[in-house]
C-alpha cells in the first residue's frame, strides 16, 4: 500500500504545485483552491488512466446483452439441473468472450486509489511528529499547508464526526464543517445514484440474475452505504467522490452514445399500412394484376 500513498500523494502534489503558481497560497471564499483544485484534477487524471477499463466495461455489457436470448435458451433447457445450465452458461460466457463482472470492474479498480487518498488525508493532522510529515514523499512545508487547507471554511482533512477536539487542532468551527460535510455528503449519495442509474437505463436491465443482482447492489447498495461511511470520510475524500460522479456522468453519456445498446429484436420491421376502403394503391406484397381490356 505504501506505493499507492506515494503515487497518490505525487499527483496530488504535482496538480496542488500547478495550480499554486496561479492562486498561490491564498484563501478565496474561505477556500484553499490550489489543493481543493488538485484533488479535482487528481481525480481528471485517475479517470483519464481508467477510461480504457470504462469501455471494456461498455463493451462487455453490450456482448452481455446480446447473449440474453442464448442464456435464455439455456436455462429453459436445463431448467430443470440447476448444475448443468450454470456450466453451460459459463461455457457460454468462456467462448463469446463475455465477463458478468465486468460492470464492477472500473469501481474494483478505483478502491486502492479511494483509499490511498483516504489514508493520506486522514494523514494530515498538525500535531503529526516531523518525520511523519514526510512521508509518502511530502515536504514539512507541503504537509503544514495542506493540513490547513479549507473548503469554505472547513478543513479538507475534517470529518462530519470529528471531535471538538481534533476541530480545535484544525483550526475549524463545528457548524461549519457539519453544514459541508452535510451538503458534501447528500451531494455524494445523489451523484452515485444517478450515475449508476443512468448506466443501467441505457444499458437495460440484465435478465441473468447474477448480473441483475449486481447492478441492483450499484443502484441501491452502494448509495445506501455511502449516508453512514460518509460520515466518517475527510471532507477532501468526499470531494473527490463527488467530482468522480461528475466525470462519470458525462463520461457515460459519450460513451453511451458511441456504443449505443443493441435492439432487444434487430432492426425493426418496416410497418405495413392497410388500403383505405375505395383505395387504388396496391397492397405491400400483393401481385401486381393487368387491367382487363
Amino acid at each position: 500500500m505504501a506505493v499507492i500513498y506515494g503515487a497518490i500523494s505525487a499527483i496530488l502534489l504535482f496538480w496542488h504545485a500547478a495550480w499554486q503558481l496561479l492562486f498561490g497560497d491564498a484563501m478565496v471564499l474561505g477556500t484553499n483552491w490550489s489543493w481543493v483544485l488538485g484533488i479535482v484534477f487528481l481525480v481528471l487524471t485517475v479517470r483519464t488512466v481508467l477510461f480504457p477499463v470504462f469501455v471494456k466495461q461498455i463493451k462487455s455489457q453490450r456482448a452481455m446483452q446480446a447473449l440474453q436470448p442464448r442464456i435464455r435458451e439455456l436455462q429453459e433447457k436445463h431448467k430443470d439441473d440447476r448444475e448443468t445450465m450454470q456450466k453451460e452458461i459459463l461455457e457460454l460466457y468462456r467462448t463469446e468472450k463475455a465477463n458478468p463482472l465486468m460492470g464492477c470492474l472500473p469501481m474494483l479498480v478505483q478502491i486502492p486509489v479511494f483509499l490511498g487518498l483516504f489514508h493520506v488525508l486522514r494523514h494530515l493532522k498538525p500535531t503529526m511528529p516531523e518525520h511523519m510529515k514526510t512521508l509518502y514523499g511530502w515536504t514539512v512545508t507541503q504537509f503544514d499547508s495542506a493540513s490547513s487547507a479549507k473548503l469554505f471554511g472547513a478543513p479538507i482533512a475534517g470529518s462530519f464526526q470529528s471531535t471538538a477536539e481534533q476541530l480545535a487542532v484544525l483550526g475549524a468551527d463545528g457548524v461549519t464543517v457539519k453544514v459541508v460535510a452535510g451538503i458534501l455528503i447528500v451531494t455524494m449519495i445523489v451523484t452515485t445514484y444517478l450515475s449508476s442509474r443512468q448506466l443501467i437505463l441505457r444499458t437495460g436491465w440484465a435478465e441473468d440474475p447474477q448480473q441483475k443482482m449486481v447492478q441492483r447492489l450499484m443502484l441501491y447498495g452502494i448509495p445506501l452505504s455511502l449516508l453512514v461511511s460518509g460520515l466518517i470520510f475527510p471532507i477532501g475524500v468526499i470531494i473527490y467522490w463527488v467530482i468522480t460522479n461528475l466525470f462519470s456522468l458525462g463520461q457515460q453519456t459519450w460513451v453511451l452514445r458511441k456504443y449505443p445498446p443493441p435492439a432487444p429484436n434487430g432492426p425493426p420491421a418496416p410497418k405495413t399500412v392497410p388500403d383505405a376502403p375505395g383505395s387504388l394503391a396496391p397492397r405491400v406484397g400483393a401481385k401486381p394484376t393487368r387491367p382487363r381490356k
